[in-house]
């Protein structure tokens, strides 16, 4: 069989980081070039956010996968002398590789070999801050590296004392399978724990209106939700530098407040099992009123970006949810010619810069939009002697109209559909004295 190999020298004159690799693209004959170099674009980022460095890039067509090593036997020897020239430490695929493949190419290459998902993992690992997230991403890792075991691993039992930890007749291997198996539950049954709170959490929150940040990774999302809420919540320039979710109060114009939760951010090739494994941290956008979809505006993928993150929304069963586009960055667009053209492709979308504040108050004033079409207008009359029945309604509504009388105060507001029941109800035992109607707003 013939095949492409073609190379990509990546030349760096910093210091060199502690592991260097070579990053492979194999893809059927055929294929756009443009969007394979677009892929290892991200590949190569995503191994710089790990902390090493792509040293060789190569793209291989073929007509059809080799079901146990992916590439031939001739590109594979070919590969074993790049590995040895390059004096490189690990090799990575930007497909999914099959646990034969892996082990496969880890014993004719003789050094670690990753796909996209293992780089992802990786890196959640390395950005794990709260229990939450370390348990999640720990999850995440042992069930996608459970089939992948090999003798070039480290020994597990020994985190778990070695001694009198093997059965009778069990190798190495099928003791290290055991002990995941073992962790595996024991994390499962701590995240039902962690789910249990945050539904309590959420059961407390759910008379408020609530925003839900998606999007690309290193969209600006974070940036975004800082601007919104005042909060300090870590933004970088690197990928999944958020992976907890945070929820903040975001005041509108209006002077009313509503709820907006960052969450952490998705990429083409997710693996399925990690979006199951922060199943909690993604509920807070499931049960969010609107979805805000960030994306970078400057992003040479951007469409592909925004399809991902609808993909990602379509296996949540959220695609179907009140959402707003959101083009970030468009501050770092060369000319306005740049801006219009976005504004045609896009023309239901939000041109915003999160970081110089570029189209916020626009924002605001869309996202008060979306909160006044989810809420009914009431009018009701309060007597004197029901001031703390007024106070609750000036806390948890937004007052359009009042007129004070001799008997009593009339107000006109209005109030999220969620939160019109708990009202009538506080209203309703001063009937009649206590009129009110209800109008669809």
């Amino acid at each position: 069989m013939q095949s492409l190999l073609t190379f990509n020298h990546v030349d760096r004159s910093d210091e060199q980081p502690a592991e260097r690799g070579i990053a492979i693209a194999v893809v059927r004959k055929g294929t756009d070039r443009s969007s394979i170099d677009e892929y290892l674009d991200e590949l190569e980022q995503l191994c710089a956010t790990a902390g090493a460095e792509i040293v060789l890039r190569i793209v291989q067509e073929r007509d059809r996968f080799d079901p146990a090593t992916l590439l031939g036997k001739g590109k594979l020897a070919e590969l074993l002398q790049f590995v040895r020239d390059y004096a490189v430490q690990f090799v990575i695929f930007d497909e999914g590789l099959s646990p034969v493949q892996v082990r496969n190419l880890q014993t004719a290459l003789g050094v670690k070999v990753l796909d996209r998902s293992m780089i992802i993992l990786d890196i959640f690992a390395k950005h794990a801050r709260t229990l939450e997230a370390k348990t999640q991403v720990e999850l995440a890792q042992l069930q996608y590296l459970y089939p992948r075991l090999t003798r070039l691993w480290t020994h597990l039992s020994r985190q778990y004392g070695g001694i009198g930890t093997r059965g009778p007749g069990e190798t190495q291997i099928e003791t290290d399978r055991r002990l995941i198996k073992e962790r595996i539950a024991h994390l499962k049954q701590r995240l039902f724990d962690i789910e249990r709170q945050r539904a309590v959490q959420r059961s407390e929150r759910k008379d408020s209106f609530r925003f839900a940040l998606v999007g690309y990774t290193n969209a600006g999302k974070s940036t975004l939700f800082n601007q919104l809420t005042n909060a300090t919540v870590r933004a970088e320039d690197k990928l999944f530098a958020t992976l907890d979710t945070t929820v903040r109060r975001c005041q509108l114009p209006s002077g009313r407040k509503v709820l907006l939760s960052d969450t952490v951010g998705f990429i083409r090739k997710l693996p399925a099992h990690l979006v199951a494994s922060f199943k909690s941290t993604l509920a807070e956008a499931v049960e969010s009123d609107v979805l805000l979809h960030v994306a970078d505006a400057t992003h040479p993928a951007l469409d592909h970006q925004i399809e991902t993150v609808t993909e990602t929304l379509a296996t949540l069963g959220i695609e179907q949810k009140p959402h707003l586009l959101l083009l970030n960055k468009v501050d770092a667009l060369s000319d306005r010619d740049a801006r219009h053209q976005l504004a045609y492709r896009y023309p239901n979308a939000l041109l915003i810069s999160a970081r110089t504040c570029y189209n916020i108050h626009s924002l605001l004033l869309r996202m008060e939009e979306y909160l006044l079409s989810a809420c009914m207008r009431m009018r009701v009359h309060v007597p004197y002697h029901a001031m703390r029945e007024l106070a609750y309604i000036y806390a948890n509504a937004t007052v359009e109209h009042r007129t004070d009388a001799d008997e009593g105060i009339t107000i006109e507001f209005l109030v999220p559909r969620a939160q019109a029941g708990q009202l009538l109800s506080l209203v309703e035992p001063f009937a009649p004295s206590v009129e009110y109607s209800l109008e669809q707003s």
